[in-house]
């Protein structure tokens, strides 16, 4: 069995493959200062209700933007599942080509998702991670990854104006109806829903512009834990949801890895 862990600022994703069927899926709120320990004493419930046995997990694959939790996640995979853990990095990803100058600063599940792309997708391709923060990973032609932006993501900002403005409660994301609020609450959700529609809007024309030069739209695929949400605004703008993407990709990459996982093992640990 494979396990994938995808490690955000907000969320962990545990995610259990045996051959191609996900058997079960979890989600804890990330915590860089959890320890081992801790981890098992919250997935040891989970998998009671899922049936998980821990004894057929074989391979575990992590793609972390929390450097601090993976010290601890690393000694889970050891004592949990008696198997390191191989660490998504530009390092270990032969299969992409990173056509930036400083490939190490960008994030691992930035670059799952770019592999993920060309497995289940095509390219050129914009994937938008509604996460902790909005982020735009580009695919050329060619499936190399160029780039991309990262704007703050929209519960960072329903937080920022709760906090910075004093009579401004927090508030929901949802959709409204039209964009002329009738109350304050109307009024803020109509902000941020519709101001991050019409950024994601003038974002991908902008992408676009610069991707490709016969006025065609790139691939655009929504992932992240705001992703149906927002696409709902987005019409045409958005030819896909998948909010797994990234798990499928860290699936894809450890199929493509093959015989050279015990390799990369010994390479990052």
């Amino acid at each position: 069995m494979f396990l994938a862990i995808d490690i955000g600022n907000t969320h962990s994703v545990f995610s259990f493959f045996d051959g191609n069927t996900q058997k079960a899926v979890w989600r804890l709120q990330s915590d860089a200062k959890r320890t081992a320990d801790e981890y098992i004493a919250q997935l040891m419930p989970l998998a009671v209700k899922d049936g998980i046995q821990f004894g057929d997990v074989d391979n575990v694959w992590l793609s972390s933007v929390v450097p601090d939790a993976n010290n601890e996640l690393k000694r889970l995979s050891r004592k949990l599942f008696d198997t390191d853990l191989v660490e998504i990095s530009h390092e270990t990803l032969p299969q992409l080509s990173i056509k930036l100058p400083r490939p190490e600063e960008v994030g691992a599940d930035r670059l799952v998702n770019a592999v993920a792309v060309m497995a289940y997708y095509k390219a050129p391709a914009i994937v938008i991670d509604f996460g902790t923060a909005t982020t735009f990973d580009v695919v050329d032609h060619e499936g190399a990854f160029v780039g991309g932006v990262i704007a703050p993501g929209v519960n960072l900002s329903v937080n920022a104006l709760y906090a910075a403005a004093a009579k401004l409660p927090k508030i929901s994301i949802s959709k409204p109806k039209k964009a002329i609020g009738d109350s304050t609450i109307t009024a803020m959700q109509s902000g941020i829903y519709w101001g991050y529609v019409s950024m994601v809007e003038g974002m991908i024309k902008r992408i676009s512009a610069e991707l490709v030069s016969d006025g065609q739209k790139p691939y655009v695929i929504a992932t992240g834990g705001l992703s149906s949400l927002m696409a709902e605004g987005l019409g045409d703008y958005v030819d896909v949801v998948d909010e797994d993407l990234t798990l499928k990709g860290l699936k894809k990459i450890y199929e493509l890895q093959g015989d050279n996982v015990s390799s990369l093992e010994k390479k990052i640990s």
